[in-house]
């Protein structure tokens, strides 16, 4: 769209250099520069234009002319020259973007509207909206073709920047300069070969723009998840595009959001890539969105390996452009010499590593989850979500991978150590818990980015400071991201909220209101979780007292945060405090509070991202009952009471807490409690019996099958980590052993 919008520029810029007040032969050379430079002579349009110069000196428009010949003499390669002339000539029309305000001005406005041009192949895209909005109030006097490109390219710049309602408003705009373009162009009087010919030319002109109005008007209700008015879209786009690549991807893209997979995928195999000019010509890489949506439908579909796979090929793709393009990735951001303008859009490296990256921390691997985000949050550093993406591989490389956390299943050998001496003199050896306050990285600084506990704290510190301060009261129902998809809980639901303000989160759509409360709780509780095994208690307890203040808070991370304060309180010597956290009371509610969210890139063809529907899985530690979230509480519970020394409290709570859940998940921690009670009782042969049997009580009542993982011996405590998309809690630890 750009390109061409490029082209409908320097043709008018050469038509504006007939302006009224010259003489016949200056608008005859005018316009044979016009002619040469339409046919691609640009030697010859260059002579025109010189000898054109000698004759008016003064007019900026000649040596803007002349600057634009010269690029497309180049192959459209030199854009940053042009850019540097194009800022001098404004420097010399003495005039700033903010500083029009009237019709004197709109002489000007072919010199804006180039550098508009400039800012979005440059993916400045916030600059070209400053000036297209201030050519847009112009509109009038401009001549129809200019008008449609600059509201065209507006168009396409606030699809890019997630902005599909004003996109709306503007696309009816345009509907009605063609309608009154159509009106005017039949009344025309005059007739003969040459009217008719430009009737006709109008008229293909006229189809075009409407078939490429339809396809915006698709990529905006997409962005706003309005599927009816994009289905009615979707029609009108298949009528007038018939099955090009853009109108397979859009319908893909409308079938993958509609939940329909496998028709997406089925859309995305019929279109036929091979026929699509190549990215020189166009600066879009078909092949690279095309294997791109393929991952992202398939990571929809939890098929994580095959969406793993779909991206490397989407990578190699984008690879293989930048390698044709004769210059990598850093060639293109640092000098903007060598490629085609056009082209400058065509790299999409980091937006596939952040699919990537997600894809893999929900494949569980998240040491190459990190490496594929550390590449990608250079560019999109201001995205507090990837900052929390980066935190939760940090802390699935470093949570406990002991078998009870992994299958949840109390094995003996959890317990026991060893045994040691024969017959009277026969002793069992229990095992050593793991301890709290575990360095991660020693001998290094925290900022080095590597996947440690400290460098996690770093990056939830990141996105919490993203976040704006302000606390929006009112907000729809949408859940607190616990396991919000990687990309995921990226757009609301299906109507936009007009009232809403977003949040930008590149290359994700922007965060609405609910979604920003959301994500500062996830980032709460990784903050109390991360706090708690580097041992900081204070800032833990600052955190999980934070969460709880929260508004709009999930039943899960209500239960997160009260074990994490009751850990911290508990570190510190306040077990009366931590108590009060402690009340299997406190739980009333342990649903993860995770919608399906949708989303996608924007780009034209239904570039996706990866989003999580309703098919999401409990992680398998995480209590999926209130009844044994609150079993866990009271295991808790039992060993605050061990700790201040009131053991029949504590025995109580334990063998309460056995009564909820099924025998098989009790945790080893929870065994060992009770052996410890049982030898403060001064029974010994009772607690050899526990460990025997690897039971608390002789008969148990078996009750529901939910969670498998809960704490304590005496005094253990590191509760469920809030792993936001694949992570599940971490063990609790001991302590305090006697």
């Amino acid at each position: 769209m750009a390109e061409s919008s490029a082209d409908q520029s320097s043709d008018t810029k050469h038509d504006n250099a007939s302006s009224p007040g010259i003489s016949d032969q200056e608008k005859e050379m005018a316009s044979n520069a016009h002619e040469a430079f339409t046919a691609g002579k640009y030697d010859e349009c260059m002579m025109h234009l010189e000898s054109l110069q000698e004759l008016n000196k003064e007019d900026y428009k000649i040596l803007m002319n002349k600057a634009i010949a010269e690029f497309y003499k180049s192959g459209q390669t030199t854009t940053g020259t042009l850019k540097q002339t194009l800022m001098t000539l404004k420097s010399q029309v003495h005039t700033a973007v903010e500083d029009i305000d009237g019709l004197d001005d709109v002489e000007n406005s072919i010199l804006y509207y180039n550098q508009a041009i400039i800012h979005y192949h440059m993916r400045q895209y916030s600059e070209a909206i400053v000036i297209g909005e201030k050519l847009y109030q112009f509109l009038e006097p401009f001549e129809e073709k200019f008008a449609q490109a600059v509201c065209f390219l507006l168009v396409d710049l606030y699809l890019l920047t997630f902005q599909p309602e004003k996109a709306l408003h503007l696309l009816a705009v345009l509907e009605k300069l063609t309608v009154q373009g159509n009106n005017k162009n039949g009344k025309g009087e005059n007739t003969g070969r040459d009217n008719a010919s430009q009737k006709a030319e109008f008229t293909a002109m006229v189809e075009a723009a409407k078939s490429k109005m339809h396809q915006y008007k698709v990529r905006a209700y997409i962005q706003m998840k309005s599927l009816k008015a994009c289905k009615r879209e979707i029609k009108s786009v298949m009528n007038t595009a018939g099955n090009s690549a853009p109108s397979l991807f859009l319908k893909s893209n409308f079938e993958y959001l509609r939940g329909n997979y496998r028709k997406a995928i089925k859309l995305l195999n019929s279109s036929n890539i091979a026929e699509h000019p190549g990215p020189l010509k166009t600066g879009e890489c078909v092949r690279c969105m095309f294997w791109n949506n393929l991952g992202c439908i398939h990571f929809a579909m939890g098929k994580h390996n095959l969406g793993i796979f779909y991206f490397k090929k989407a990578l190699q793709e984008n690879d293989h452009t930048c390698a044709q393009l004769g210059d990598g990735s850093n060639g293109q951001s640092k000098k903007f010499t060598g490629i085609p303008m056009c082209a400058l859009l065509a790299n999409k490296r980091h937006e596939l590593l952040y699919n990537c990256g997600i894809q893999l921390l929900h494949l569980g691997r998240p040491l190459a989850a990190f490496e594929c985000l550390m590449e990608a949050v250079q560019v999109y550093h201001a995205n507090p979500r990837l900052w929390l993406r980066l935190a939760e591989c940090c802390i699935a490389a470093n949570k406990g991978s002991s078998e009870q956390e992994n299958k949840g299943l109390p094995s003996k050998k959890g317990i026991v150590q060893s045994i040691v001496g024969q017959g009277y003199h026969r002793k069992i050896v229990l095992a050593s818990q793991p301890t709290q306050n575990t360095i991660y990285s020693e001998g290094q600084s925290a900022a080095i980015p590597v996947a440690s506990m400290e460098f996690a704290a770093i990056c939830l510190r990141n996105a919490l400071l993203l976040l704006p301060e302000t606390t929006l009261p009112d907000a729809r129902e949408q859940q607190p991201s616990l396991d919000s998809s990687g990309e995921g809980s990226d757009a609301a639901s299906g109507k936009g909220q007009e009232g809403d303000k977003f949040l930008p989160a590149a290359p994700s759509s922007p965060l609405r209101k609910q979604e920003v409360e959301n994500l500062r709780c996830s980032i709460l509780a990784c903050s109390a979780y991360v706090a708690l095994a580097l041992g900081d208690n204070l800032m833990a307890l600052s955190h999980s007292e934070k969460l709880l203040h929260q508004p709009k808070l999930s039943g899960s991370l209500k239960f997160l945060g009260h074990l994490y304060a009751a850990e911290a309180l508990i570190s510190m010597d306040r077990i009366s405090d931590a108590i009060a956290h402690l009340n299997p009371d406190n739980v009333t509610d342990v649903s993860l509070g995770v919608s399906p969210s949708e989303q996608d890139q924007g780009a034209d063809k239904g570039d996706l991202e990866p989003v999580e529907t309703s098919g999401k899985q409990t992680p398998l530690c995480y209590p999926s009952t209130v009844n044994s979230a609150r079993a866990m509480m009271l295991f808790n519970l039992g060993s605050a009471y061990c700790l201040r020394s009131e053991y029949e409290k504590a025995r109580k709570c334990l063998h309460q807490a056995a009564s909820m859940v099924n025998t098989k998940e009790i945790p080893p921690e929870a065994i060992l409690l009770g052996v410890y009670l049982e030898l403060q009782n001064g029974n010994t042969q009772l607690a050899l019996q526990i460990i025997k049997r690897n039971q608390l009580l002789p008969s148990l009542k078996s009750t529901s099958s939910p969670d498998l993982h809960k704490k304590p011996p005496p005094p253990p405590y590191q509760p469920s980590a809030p792993l936001q998309p694949i992570q599940v809690p971490s063990s609790f630890t001991q302590v305090q052993r006697k």
